[in-house]
């Protein structure tokens, strides 16, 4: 009898999912998003599964999704050898969504992240990968207080210090309205 170790065992029986799996990704074509959100498109679980489910079944392959207290549990199976992959996925808590109550937010996000824990589990593209490719908005810049603000406005009516340096130090501040008024009256 041949000496082998656990992660040996381990790895041998998990060669028909991983088999199984890379055929199904050969197979599978991008998944286009043909549901509109609100200024966004995306690919809806029915039309997910209406692409995936036939190449699953081909390939031997199903897979569940449970929801496990405040996580999504997907599980990917193997249905000759029951060799299993499975990714667990937290659901955020706390979130409001505008017009949505607590139980429609839970809804919305289950199914949101049963479409991306699925996508990623299976190795299938919906589309483009838009995700990361807003425009970056600026860092907002900090504030003044008004303390130091009324400090450089003493400072250029007395004469000690410039007042374009005490505008160019301004630049890198957020004004209030009151302060931007009291700039006009320099």
């Amino acid at each position: 009898m041949k000496n082998e170790t656990f992660d040996s065992i381990l790895q041998d029986r998990k060669q028909s999912i991983y088999k199984s799996l890379a055929a199904f990704q050969q197979e599978c074509p991008t998944i286009h998003k043909a549901t509109k959100g609100y200024g966004y498109s995306y690919s809806d679980l029915p039309t997910i599964f209406k692409v995936i489910n036939p190449l699953l079944k081909k390939n031997g392959l199903g897979f569940t999704q449970l929801i496990d207290c405040n996580s999504i549990v997907t599980t990917l199976f193997h249905i000759e050898t029951g060799e299993t992959i499975t990714s667990r996925t937290a659901i955020p808590e706390d979130v409001s969504l505008k017009g949505m109550n607590q139980f429609q937010v839970l809804g919305s996000a289950v199914t949101y992240i049963r479409r991306y824990a699925l996508s990623s589990m299976l190795g299938i593209v919906t589309d483009k990968d838009t995700d990361a490719s807003g425009e970056q908005l600026p860092k907002a810049k900090p504030t003044i207080s008004n303390d130091r603000f009324e400090k450089g406005v003493e400072k250029v009516a007395n004469d000690k210090l410039p007042k374009e340096a005490f505008l160019k130090m301004l630049e890198g501040f957020e004004l209030s309205e009151v302060q931007k008024s009291a700039l006009n009256l320099l």
